[in-house]
Order: C-alpha cells, then sequence, then structure tokens
C-alpha cells in the first residue's frame, strides 16, 4: 500500500474545497467507508460544520453511502464531539463530520470517526485509502438503497450529559464570555454553559462559514475581542472554540490568553493517574502531574494517537498543547464543549484561573524552523536520528515516536520534528534558564543549518 497515494494527514482529510477536497472525492470515500464497515444494512452518523460547502458536501456522502446500502442518521450542523456521542448512542457502524476545523473558509475536509466514538486509526485510514484508489465500491440495487433519517434532537441529550459529567456547581454562577468563531459550537456551546446555571455573553455565536468575526484558530492573533471583553466586563473567564468546537482556549479573569501547555495541566492535575500529551508539550504537565504522584506519556503530535495511547495505557485523561482535549469518562472523541465545562468547574473548586496559571512554574521556549525542501526531508531526519543525540551530554530519554526529543536531565528538552505541510524542519525546545536554552538553540539550528 505504499504506493497509494495519501489522502489523510494528522487530522483527516483537510484542504482547498473544489481543489484538494473535491464532490468526487467525498463521493468516494463515502463509497469506501460503506464498503469497510460491512456495506449494506449499515448505519453512518453525519454532521456538518458552518462551511459555505459543507452542506453540498454532506448531500454527496450521503448519496454515496445510501448508493452502497447504507442508512444515513443527519445530525446537520454539530460540534465534532456530538457526531462521536452520536455514534455511540445510536449504535452506529461509522461516522463522518465534514470540517475543516481551525482552517480559512475556503477550505473543507472529512475525518472518520468509529463506533465507539474513537477517531479512525492511521491503519484504518489506509484501508480507506486502497479502496478509493481501486475504486473497490459495493454499489447496491435499487431496491436495496438505504434511508437517511434527521436525528438533529440528539443534540439536546449531548447537551444534558455534558453538563453533568462535568460536575458542574449551578449553585455557583460566573460570568463567562463564549467565543465561538461562528463555528459549530456557536449554539450548543453557550447553551450547555447557560443551562449549567451560569451568566453567558457570547460573541460570533451566529453560525456563519465566511466566519465574518475572526478566524477560527483559537490563538492570540485571532483573540484580541475576547480578551478586551473578559477584561472589560469583569468576567470570570473568557472561552474561545474553533471551527467545529473540538477545541477549546481559555482566557482568565484578567483578560491574559493562558498558556496552552498551563491549561491542560490545570485539567490533568484534576484527573491525576496517567495523563497523556503529545512531545511537543511542555515539561510542566511532568513536573505538576509528578507532585500528586501521576505520570505523562508521550505520543507522536494528533488526537489520534492520544486516543490510542488513552486506550492502551488506560489513561484518565490526554490532550494535545493546542487546545484538543479527550475526556475518556464520557467519550473518546475530542470536545471542546466538555473542556470548557471542566475548566469552568476548576474555577469554582480552586479558584481564580490566573492564579491556577501562575502557580504553574513557566519555562523558556522557543518554536523555530529550518527550510528544508520536502525530497530531502528524509535525509535530513536520518542524520538527525544518527547524530544529533551526540550534540549533548547530561541526556535522561531520547524519544523517536514523532522526530527526535531529548529530554535532558534537568527536564529541558529538545524536539526535532519535520513538518508534516511544509517545507521545514521545526525545532522546539524548553529549558529551565534562557541561558540553557539559548545554547540548546544555537546547538540545534548548527547542526540543521550544516545538513540543509
Amino acid at each position: 500500500m505504499n504506493n497509494i497515494p495519501k489522502l489523510f494527514g494528522t487530522s483527516g482529510i483537510r484542504g482547498e474545497y473544489q481543489k484538494e477536497v473535491t464532490l468526487e472525492l467525498a463521493l468516494d470515500v463515502a463509497r469506501a467507508l460503506a464498503k469497510y464497515i460491512g456495506g449494506a444494512n449499515h448505519i453512518v452518523v453525519i454532521g456538518r460544520d458552518t462551511r459555505t460547502s459543507s452542506s453540498i458536501i454532506e448531500k454527496v456522502m450521503t448519496a454515496g453511502l445510501e448508493q452502497s446500502g447504507c442508512d444515513v442518521l443527519l445530525l446537520g450542523m454539530v460540534p465534532t464531539p456530538v457526531v462521536g456521542y452520536a455514534a455511540i448512542k445510536k449504535d452506529a457502524n461509522a461516522a463522518i463530520m465534514i470540517t475543516a476545523s481551525h482552517n480559512p473558509s475556503k477550505y473543507n475536509g472529512i475525518k472518520l470517526w468509529n463506533a465507539d466514538g474513537s477517531a479512525f486509526k492511521q491503519s484504518q485510514e489506509r484501508e480507506i485509502e486502497k479502496l478509493v484508489y481501486e475504486q473497490d465500491f459495493d454499489i447496491v440495487e435499487w431496491d436495496k438503497i438505504g434511508n437517511d433519517y434527521d436525528i438533529s434532537s440528539l443534540k439536546d441529550e449531548y447537551v444534558d450529559d455534558i453538563i453533568e459529567i462535568s460536575g458542574i456547581d449551578s449553585s455557583q454562577p460566573l460570568k463567562v464570555v463564549v467565543d465561538c468563531a461562528s463555528g459549530a459550537g456557536s449554539i450548543l456551546s453557550p447553551e450547555a454553559i447557560r443551562r449549567s446555571g451560569m451568566d453567558v455573553i457570547t460573541l460570533n455565536a451566529q453560525p456563519d462559514g465566511f466566519f465574518p468575526g475572526r478566524n477560527p484558530e483559537p490563538n492570540s492573533a485571532n483573540l484580541g475581542e475576547l480578551m478586551k471583553t473578559v477584561k472589560v466586563l469583569g468576567a470570570d473567564v473568557g472561552i474561545a472554540h474553533d471551527g467545529d468546537a473540538d477545541r477549546m482556549i481559555a482566557v482568565d479573569e484578567k483578560g491574559r490568553l493562558s498558556d496552552f501547555d498551563k491549561l491542560l495541566t490545570i485539567i490533568a492535575r484534576e484527573f491525576g493517574g496517567t495523563v497523556v500529551t503529545t512531545v511537543d508539550a511542555s515539561a510542566c504537565l511532568d513536573t505538576e502531574m509528578k507532585k500528586i504522584g501521576g505520570s505523562v506519556l508521550r505520543t507522536p503530535v494528533g488526537d489520534v494517537h492520544v486516543a490510542e495511547s488513552i486506550v492502551d495505557n488506560n489513561a484518565t485523561f490526554g490532550g494535545e498543547p493546542s487546545g484538543t482535549w479527550l475526556h475518556p469518562d464520557f467519550c473518546m472523541c475530542p470536545d471542546g464543549l466538555l473542556s470548557g465545562l471542566r475548566i469552568i468547574r476548576a474555577i469554582q473548586k480552586n479558584g481564580p484561573l490566573s492564579k491556577q496559571l501562575d502557580s504553574i512554574e513557566s519555562y523558556p521556549t522557543i518554536r523555530e524552523k529550518i527550510t528544508c525542501p520536502n525530497d530531502k526531508k528524509q535525509e535530513v531526519m536520518s542524520e538527525v536520528f544518527n547524530n544529533f543525540e551526540s550534540q549533548f551530554n547530561d541526556i535522561k530519554e531520547v524519544l523517536t515516536i514523532d522526530g527526535m526529543r531529548i529530554q535532558f536531565m534537568d527536564d529541558s528538552w529538545v524536539l526535532i520534528r519535520p513538518s508534516g505541510t511544509e517545507p521545514y524542519i521545526r525545532i522546539t525546545a524548553e529549558a529551565k534558564s534562557q541561558e540553557d536554552l539559548d545554547k540548546i538553540q544555537k546547538t540545534s539550528v548548527d547542526f540543521l543549518e550544516k545538513l540543509v
């Protein structure tokens, strides 16, 4: 299967509508999924985000599934976590979310989910790619065509369930500003927080696939309005989502955007035990988990890898620093709405978010990229694996699950990893002092520049 063109990236299929993501591709993926799960008489859930192209892709994929004999359960416009939830509740064989997550409006994508609400593994994605490449589909006769059913009412049940499992205390109302980016969380996220007893103010909560208020990626460049609003209104917290609301980032009561790693650490401490994160996450998580007798496992970048490790290691919680968190006590689909409720609950229990964030030690960090042609990445990374480790002393651990991450005895670390989408080799490093970080950075840059 190595010669089969790759369709899936780290988070499903994604690209510009009618360039990389065409209606023909959507039809073929639907037919391939139907064949993969067993064809006729099987059930598939479909949800979509607010993008202008999502509805037509939904129609095409529905037709492809029904043409293959599958019944289709339509959620309509929903956050990604509702799709995973519905797969479980409706005993479906698979599920589809049509979204490009945090990408701009002209992009769209397709992400596939298992019956247990977890994302398709890479091995499963390769099987779908093979079926698409070989055009190996099973098309049924006229009397075996599947049907579609509206299950959008399931959204209310989902909201009730995330409120209950979050443990949020309705007798302790907080003032919460929610910025939904005009994405798929625009209706349900404010509704969930309001129904949990909080005082809610909304920004960009009108579903609109053009994302008129801000770009859907929840980062400092796009959340200035949220930060100002939280501070001016004296709110207790601000909650921001991406386009499909599988991510959540918080703003503290002082109007500061939370450090992504620290925010992840706050919830990891609430769960304790074994938590899972990616190779590019900060050592502050390890430090805090050690204090409470917990442990941290690391995976390659991507929520699919985090989910696999959670299951394999019976972990209590997991997530990426990007704000993509998985809550195995509820569902194995990343859930930005439940993440928001749990941050609110952590504030109710432990006090202002700013104090919780400031209680976690900060380390100087750098993120740098070295230009490297895509066709040379493999050669460069081979040299990294063979010789980069020899550039340092006092090495505690080396991870090669996604690039090379070297952990030092003082818990400083450096990660060399090729970009999956751009012509770069990325350097991420963290140290206890700026002086140590500068040394790690210089050594890493010098080593790579000699290779490229």
